[in-house]
């Protein structure tokens, strides 16, 4: 059966260490089908951010093609995902007096609201990415998760905002435009890997998501079903190969392999007469690495890592409300005993978070790896997205939540990039 393109959802994670497409549609029972994946080294990303177009670009270019051919889908449009330091987020609060005390709060009012908050006079050269709604307030009756149908003349909310530098998203907008296809969303990763690998009971009862990557590792802390703190830290499993070759004097390529094959992150689980002979260049003499020390080097950075994990759980005010502890996904979580480490540091339960939440049986091993949760997510976030504009202008609404629809910066960036591509071409 041939899928229509409307049913079709295509998530384009731009890494630091690869560039993952992966094109998905909804079976009947609301799960997720991945129909193919394409990825390729990312070369021209470092910390999360675009740091060369061109090559960028040409990594995003064989990405597509390959799930394109994988899937036998035409890529047109994709989601992206944002990450890097640059991320920040705060909380603000709304007020909207409502004139009509007759007619009930509709999604009219919501948006109106969540409109006001992209106004919000951000530094020089940052814009807002996301505005989250946390709760809502009807005449100073509070904690009302819903405010759709309700009477009410003073309507507030508290919102979490995630901001971001323009400079980061314009240069992921021109290198996807580059490579000839349109950004539908921006999403910020964090939310994206959260939603392929968290549950609903889970975010209830309150949870953090560490997703350690090649470049930055990402923090999403939710409870009571509500997203409360979001953070990038500029560390990755790129600090922990640099490590490795500095403290071990090998290529970059050798302490990636090693990190992979026997990496650990505690010390203690290590034999010291354990060693890996390493092949030498050119004909010099091989090197040899005992695995205790190799831990020992993963295991500082780690720390230095989980630190700073730590650090954002305490900062946002809810580390004794997280029943469920942390769940660690992407790349960095395949590290071995990483669950271990990051309990003894942190004093709060781990489990390793794999991206099969909302995916459909029958889908490869690969897919549901820890490394592809983001990629997964944004496909799921694009779904989620398609819901809410077609339940929305089932209503004669239109949603708060879809870049398209609110013009402003988004609309404005995807503008300039057009002209500017045009009279390129001119």
């Amino acid at each position: 059966m041939e899928a229509k393109a409307s049913d079709i959802v295509v998530g384009l994670d731009i890494g630091t260490t690869k560039i993952v497409a992966i094109v998905g549609r909804k079976n009947e029972h609301g799960k997720l089908e991945v129909l193919g994946m394409g990825k390729s080294e990312s070369i021209g990303v470092s910390r999360g951010v675009v740091s060369n177009i061109d090559k960028t670009v040409q990594s995003i270019k064989t990405a597509v093609q390959e799930a394109e051919n994988k899937s036998g889908v035409d890529i047109k449009v994709v989601n992206v995902g944002i990450a890097g330091q640059h991320i920040k987020s705060l909380q603000h609060r709304g007020i909207k007096v409502r004139h009509n005390v007759d007619d009930e709060i509709g999604q009219h009012d919501i948006n109106a609201l969540i409109d006001d908050m992209y106004k919000l006079v951000m530094l020089p050269g940052e814009e807002i990415i996301h505005v989250l709604p946390q709760e809502y307030i009807i005449d100073n009756e509070q904690g009302i998760k819903d405010p759709i149908g309700m009477a009410g003349v003073r309507l507030e909310a508290n919102f979490h905002i995630i901001t971001g530098q323009i400079a980061a998203a314009k240069n992921i907008y021109k290198c996807v435009h580059k490579a000839g296809i349109e950004v539908d969303d921006l999403i910020l990763e964090p939310l994206a890997s959260s939603e392929a690998v968290l549950s609903d009971e889970e975010k209830e009862a309150g949870v953090v998501l560490v997703d350690i990557g090649g470049g930055t590792t990402d923090i999403a802390i939710f409870q009571d079903g509500i997203i409360r703190h979001t953070a990038v830290i500029p560390f990755g499993g790129n600090s922990i190969t640099e490590d490795i070759k500095e403290g071990c004097g090998i290529i970059k390529n050798q302490a990636e392999q090693l990190k992979v094959k026997f990496g650990s992150a505690l010390a203690s689980e290590s034999q010291e007469n354990e060693i890996v002979s390493i092949p030498g260049l050119r004909g010099r003499a091989p090197k040899e690495i005992s695995l205790k020390t190799l831990a020992q080097v993963i295991q500082a950075r780690m720390e230095e890592i989980i630190e700073h994990i730590h650090y954002e759980i305490k900062n946002s005010g809810y580390e004794n409300k997280l029943i469920c502890g942390i769940v660690v996904t992407g790349g960095g979580s395949q590290l071995k005993h990483i669950s271990q480490l990051i309990e003894y540091v942190t004093g709060m339960d781990v489990r390793i978070g794999y991206p099969n939440e909302h995916l459909a049986s029958g889908n490869t091993e690969e897919i549901t790896s820890p490394l592809f949760a983001t990629g997964v997510g944004l496909v799921i976030k694009g779904f989620d997205n398609l819901d809410h504009t077609s339940s929305n202008s089932n209503t004669g609404d239109v949603v708060g939540h879809s870049k398209k629809d609110k013009g402003g910066f988004f609309e404005k960036i995807v503008n300039v990039g057009k002209n500017f591509f045009e009279d390129e071409e001119k």
